[in-house]
């Protein structure tokens, strides 16, 4: 039987104190929703800053390569960062 392809995202999430969250799963609709919803599978850090809301999306080919360009992200300054979201959504 063939593997089956799932695409990963790396996602960044702006928190109820305006603070932003990245992280990376293959599913963002059920993600956004654990970090909204459930305090064992939501991350630590974003339990105590709900709501949360996705603002930026990026599709990766692997987990790996997901993983790295969080990497990326999260050594962005906030402002970088901020800058990212500005031109993803110019376009």
């Amino acid at each position: 039987m063939p593997e089956l392809l799932s695409c990963w995202y790396v996602y960044i999430l702006r928190c109820a104190d305006d603070s932003l969250y990245t992280g990376v799963t293959t599913d963002t609709g059920r993600r956004v929703k654990e970090h909204n919803q459930n305090d064992r599978l939501g991350a630590k850090y974003t339990r105590v800053r709900r709501p949360v809301s996705l603002v930026y999306r990026e599709s990766c080919n692997s987990r790996s390569e997901a993983c790295k360009r969080e990497a990326q992200i999260k050594a962005l300054s906030r402002a970088a960062k901020l800058k990212l979201l500005q031109a993803t959504a110019d376009q």
